[in-house]
């Protein structure tokens, strides 16, 4: 991973991510079959069609963790819902038999919420030095 700025017409910026998507009820459903590599190549398509890129991405048994980066004008929310919908649709469509045993009559599969927290270049005990000697040497 580069630390070189993205560059807008007015600004710069570099905004990354750390995303974890829990799977319901904490249900060990990404080692079973082949779900996990299906959920990392959805993942992968949704971030593209969304000017999201994908760092890192890995699977534990009821978790998937992301880094992502994105664009100032990108909606987090807007895209982890799109995620998390896409696919559980997909992986319902494949894995239905399976999924069915889980979760009887109710298509899901990720938990209502999700983790999501800025990775940055610097500690906060850094930034805030440099924020509190703006302006002393001058």
């Amino acid at each position: 991973m580069n630390k070189d700025y993205n560059h807008g017409h007015r600004h710069k910026f570099l905004l990354r991510y750390h995303l974890i998507l829990v799977c319901k009820n904490r249900r060990k459903l990404l080692s079973a079959n082949n779900i996990s590599s299906d959920i990392k190549t959805l993942a992968i398509h949704i971030a593209n069609s969304h000017n999201v890129h994908i760092h890192h991405m890995e699977a534990d048994k009821d978790h998937l963790h992301l880094m992502i980066e994105t664009t100032p004008n990108i909606n987090l929310s807007d895209f982890v819902r799109t995620l998390k919908s896409y696919t559980t649709y997909h992986i319902w469509k494949e894995y239905t038999p399976y999924l069915s045993k889980c979760f009887w009559n109710e298509r899901t599969f990720w938990s209502d919420g999700y983790f999501i927290s800025s990775i940055g270049e610097v500690s906060s005990d850094t930034l805030k030095h440099y924020i509190k000697n703006q302006g002393k040497n001058t």
